[in-house]
C-alpha cells in the first residue's frame, strides 16, 4: 500500500510554520487519546521521548498507524511537538461501529473519528445496529464498508458482543470443545498427602473458579506456624502444546466483562480441577514456616500434593467473623480457633511486608455495574472495597508468587516474571506540580520511596483522595511480564512471578508447566522463547483490560440513561479532574466514570488560565480538585461518553 503523504498549508494556528517543524524527522507508532491528541512512540529513538501531536497536525492519521513526523523541541522544557508527514504503514484495517442516520458510522473506539461516512451497501444492517466494518483510506479522508452485522445496540448482549468484536476477544468454548476437555485424563506425578491439614478456600460469593486454598498447622517448632498455599495443579491436565494449551494461549486470560465471563480454559475442565469442598484435590503447593510473633517467613518448600477442603468460605462470611459480628453456622470451636490463627498470622505478614518491602498501598474502591445478560437488565451499581478478609488471601498469594519467583531463578528454569518499572522522572515531576498547584499539597520528591510512602499515607480520606490516587496511578508505567526478574515498583519486590492463578492466567500456567517438567526431569522451555511470550501475554492482558473498561463504561452510561428515564434523576456531585482548552473532565465518584463539561456549557466569559478556568468577571473558577454539582445533559453510549452542565444545588 502506498504511503499517505500529507501537504498541510504553510500557515498554522498560533503562527506555527511547516518550516519550523522540518528541523528533524522520526518514525514511530501513533496513539490518539479520547480528546484527539496524538503521541508518537519513536521506533528509532536515539534518545527521543514520545512526540506530542496536536489534533490539527494529525492529518488523518489514526491510532496504531506507523507514521513519519517532523518534530521540534517543545517550549519551556516540555517534550517534542510534531506534525504527521506520512502514514508509513496503516495500523488499523477494521473496526466496530454503530449505524446512525444519514449513512454515518459512529466507531466504538473513541480514538477514531466521531463520524465516518459509509461506503457501499448496508448488507442487511439497519440504523441502531452494531456492525463490523472495513476501514477505507483515501487522501481525502476515511470511509467504511460494512462486512457483517453484530447485533442491536442498546441491548446488553448487543453491546457486549460489540465490545468482544472490537477487542477481538476469543469466543466461549463450544459444546464440542467442552466435551473434549471433560474427557482429558490427568497426568501422574508423585504427591504428598496433606488431606489432614486444616484447609479452606476463601473467594467472592460469585466466584466462577476455585484455584487456590490455604492451610494452617503447627510449624516445625513452637515458635513457628506452617502456612500452606495450595494451587489447582492445572499442568496435570494441560500439557504444553496440547489442544487445551493452544486454546489457553490464544485467550491468555479469562476475560471478565460485566455480565459475561469468557474463561481461558473450558468450563467443564475448570469445574473439574477447581478445589471443591470435602473432595481430595490435586494441588501444586508452597509450604511456609513462619514465625508466630513476627510473620517472618523463615523457609519454604514447593511440592505436588493432595489436599482436602474443609469448607468453602466467602469474603463476606469471613469478614463478619473478623469483625466479631457472628460465628457462622457450623463453625466449631476448633474451626474458629484455626481461623483466628490464620487471620492473625496473615496480619503479621502484612505488617512485616510493609516494613521490609515498603509496598505502595494504592487500593481504590471499584464501582461495578451489576447486570444480567440473559434478562437484558442492569440491576444497579456495586462498590467493591478491599477488606481484611481479602488481605488473608492476598498475603498468602503474594508470598507464594515471591517464593516461586525466587525458586525459578535458583534452579535455573526459565519462566515469566511480573515486573513494574519505576516511574519516569518527568511524569513524577509533572504529578508533583499538579498536586502542589491544585491541592496545595507538598509531595516531596516522590522518586524517594520514603517520601512516596509518606505522601500516600497522609492523604485525607474522601473523594479527593480517590482522584489523587487515580492521577498518581496514571503517572506510573503499566505492570507487565518479562523473561527476566526485575523490579516490581508497586510491591517493592525484585523476584516475583505469577503462580497462583493458572486457571485464568496463561503466565501462571506457563510457570506451572515449566516446574512440572522440571520435577518430572523432562525438558523445559528455553529462556529464548520467553521474551516473545512475555510481550504477547502483556499485550493480551492490556487488551482484556481495555475491553473491560469499554464494556463497563457503556453499561454504566446505559444505567444513567435508564435512571433518567425512570426517575428523572440526573444530578450528580463531581470533582474536577482535568482542564482542557475545550472544557474540563469531572470524576463522578457515585458511578465511577468521568464526565465531560464542554466549554459551551460553561459561563460565556470563562477562559482557561494555566491549570484552571476562570470567569473573566471573577465570579466563578474551576480548578482540579474542586467539587462541582452537575446535571446530565447528553449521553453517547456508542462512544462511551457523557456530557454534563454545572448547576447550583438550588436548581437541582
Amino acid at each position: 500500500m502506498a504511503k499517505h503523504q500529507f501537504k498541510p498549508p504553510h500557515k498554522r494556528r498560533g503562527g506555527s510554520t511547516r518550516r519550523a517543524l522540518e528541523r528533524q524527522e522520526a518514525s514511530g507508532i501513533l496513539s490518539v487519546t479520547h480528546s484527539g491528541y496524538g503521541f508518537i512512540k519513536v521506533t528509532d529513538p536515539e534518545g527521543i521521548p514520545d512526540i506530542f501531536v496536536p489534533p490539527h497536525f494529525l492529518h488523518q492519521a489514526l491510532s496504531g498507524d506507523q507514521v513519519r513526523a517532523a518534530w521540534t523541541p517543545g517550549e519551556d522544557g516540555r517534550g517534542p511537538v510534531g506534525e504527521i508527514l506520512a502514514v508509513e504503514a496503516p495500523g488499523r484495517k477494521e473496526f466496530v461501529g454503530e449505524v446512525l442516520a444519514g449513512r454515518i458510522i459512529r466507531p466504538l473506539d473513541r480514538s477514531l473519528p466521531d463520524a465516518i461516512p459509509l461506503a457501499g451497501g448496508m448488507k442487511g444492517s439497519h440504523r441502531g445496529d452494531w456492525v463490523r466494518l472495513k476501514l477505507l483510506r483515501t487522501d481525502e479522508g476515511h470511509a467504511a464498508a460494512i462486512t457483517s452485522t453484530i447485533g442491536k445496540a442498546g441491548s446488553i448482549k448487543g453491546d457486549l458482543d460489540a465490545v468482544c468484536a472490537e477487542y477481538h476477544l476469543e469466543p466461549a468454548y463450544s459444546a464440542e470443545e467442552d466435551a473434549a476437555a471433560a474427557a482429558v485424563v490427568s497426568r501422574e506425578i508423585e504427591r504428598e498427602n496433606l488431606c489432614r491439614r486444616f484447609t479452606v478456600t476463601i473467594d467472592p460469593t460469585d466466584a466462577k473458579d476455585f484455584d487456590d486454598a490455604i492451610s494452617i498447622a503447627p510449624g516445625k517448632t513452637r515458635q513457628l506456624l506452617e502456612v500452606g498455599v495450595h494451587i489447582a495443579d492445572v499442568a496435570a491436565w494441560v500439557a504444553p502444546k496440547s489442544p487445551l494449551d493452544q486454546g489457553a494461549y490464544k485467550r491468555s486470560f479469562t476475560a471478565y466483562l460485566p455480565g459475561r465471563t469468557l474463561p481461558m480454559l473450558p468450563k467443564t475442565l475448570t469445574a473439574h480441577i477447581s478445589m471443591h469442598e470435602n473432595t481430595d484435590c490435586p494441588a501444586h503447593s508452597v509450604i511456609f514456616q513462619i514465625e508466630r510473633s513476627t510473620g517472618k517467613i523463615v523457609e519454604f518448600r514447593r511440592c505436588h500434593t493432595t489436599v482436602r477442603i474443609a469448607r468453602r468460605l466467602d469474603y463476606e462470611t469471613v469478614q463478619n467473623f473478623i469483625d466479631g459480628k457472628s460465628i457462622p453456622e457450623g463453625w466449631s470451636k476448633v474451626f474458629c480457633s484455626k481461623m483466628k490463627l490464620l487471620v492473625g498470622i496473615t496480619q503479621k505478614m502484612r505488617e512485616l511486608r510493609a516494613k521490609t518491602d515498603r509496598f505502595l498501598d494504592l487500593a481504590l474502591p471499584e464501582i461495578r455495574v451489576l447486570c444480567d445478560e440473559n434478562a437484558d437488565q442492569i440491576s444497579g451499581m456495586g462498590t467493591k472495597i478491599q477488606r481484611e478478609s481479602e488481605f488473608i488471601v492476598e498475603e498468602c498469594m503474594l508470598a507464594a508468587n515471591s517464593a516461586v519467583g525466587q525458586e525459578l531463578r535458583r534452579i535455573g528454569v526459565a519462566g515469566l516474571y511480573r515486573v513494574h518499572a519505576e516511574p519516569e522522572p518527568d511524569k513524577l515531576m509533572e504529578f508533583e506540580g499538579q498536586i502542589a498547584d491544585n491541592f496545595g499539597i507538598s509531595t516531596g520528591d516522590l522518586s524517594n520511596r520514603e517520601n512516596c510512602l509518606r505522601f500516600l499515607a497522609e492523604l485525607p480520606d474522601g473523594p479527593r483522595k480517590m482522584l489523587i490516587l487515580n492521577m498518581f496511578l496514571r503517572s506510573l508505567p503499566r505492570a507487565g511480564y518479562a523473561e527476566e526478574p526485575g523490579l516490581h515498583f508497586g510491591l517493592g519486590k525484585n523476584f516475583y512471578c505469577h503462580f497462583t492463578s493458572p486457571i485464568r492466567r496463561y503466565p501462571d500456567l506457563t510457570v506451572h508447566q515449566q516446574l512440572w517438567n522440571f520435577d518430572k526431569k523432562q525438558r523445559t522451555r528455553p529462556a529464548a522463547s520467553m521474551k516473545s511470550l512475555a510481550e504477547y501475554v502483556s499485550a493480551k492482558e492490556e487488551n482484556n483490560d481495555n475491553a473491560f473498561f469499554a464494556a463497563s463504561d457503556r453499561l454504566k452510561l446505559r444505567y444513567l440513561a435508564e435512571q433518567l428515564e425512570r426517575t428523572g434523576e440526573n444530578f450528580y456531585e463531581g470533582i474536577v479532574a482535568k482542564i482542557t482548552s475545550g472544557g474540563f473532565l469531572a470524576e463522578i465518584p457515585e458511578i465511577g466514570i468521568y464526565g465531560f463539561i464542554p466549554r459551551e456549557n460553561l459561563p460565556q466569559n470563562i477562559s482557561r488560565r494555566g491549570g484552571h478556568m476562570i470567569d473573566t468577571r471573577g465570579r466563578r473558577e474551576y480548578r482540579i480538585g474542586d467539587y462541582v454539582y452537575l446535571r446530565l445533559s447528553q449521553i453517547d453510549v456508542a462512544r462511551g461518553s457523557a456530557e454534563f452542565k454545572p448547576v447550583s444545588r438550588s436548581k437541582a
